[in-house]
């Protein structure tokens, strides 16, 4: 295989997963191609590259810096803004995984502790108490493990996987 189609399988496959990430294939496909890019791209090229519209580039590159997984720079002479994606993968994943706990998890914690405050002393309401606090408990567990992950160093992670399978 000759690296552009590689290149273009790799873009292809990042944004087809991007769906199981919860974002959109457009955003991977961008954070694709800066992450395998061996030099700062600009709104034209990444045009060119995937062939979509600036518009959908520009949506696309907002978020992918509130993400922070991509930085905006300029080049000497030019005037045009370039990005560039975050090379290691650990702070890549860590990001990501910070980003969903904030969209995903913590708002469901915060329902979820907002209805913990039902009086469970009224009739028909204890299996329901039963399911929120069961549901709670999972929620902050998943929480405390994702934090965890997020905050560890990739190494701790790998030895401690490594333990775990073996």
């Amino acid at each position: 295989m000759e690296l552009n189609a590689a290149r273009n399988k790799f873009i292809d496959t990042w944004g087809q997963m991007a769906s199981s990430w919860g974002i959109s294939k457009t955003m991977a496909q961008i954070h694709g191609l800066l992450l395998i890019s061996t030099k700062p791209l600009n709104t034209d090229q990444l045009m060119d590259n995937l062939d979509i519209s600036r518009g959908n580039v520009h949506c696309n590159l907002a978020e992918l810096q509130e993400w922070e997984l991509i930085r905006k720079s300029k080049m000497e002479g030019c005037r045009k803004d370039y990005y560039e994606a975050e090379k290691d993968i650990w702070t890549v994943f860590t990001k990501i995984v910070k980003q969903r706990k904030k969209r995903e998890l913590e708002p469901i914690i915060n329902v979820l502790d907002e209805l913990r405050k039902l009086d469970c002393n009224c009739e028909g309401s204890s299996e329901f108490c039963k399911v929120i606090e069961d549901v709670h408990l999972f929620s902050v567990k998943t929480d405390n493990a994702l934090e965890n992950i997020a905050t560890a160093k990739s190494s701790w992670l790998i030895n401690n996987y490594l333990k775990m399978v073996r």
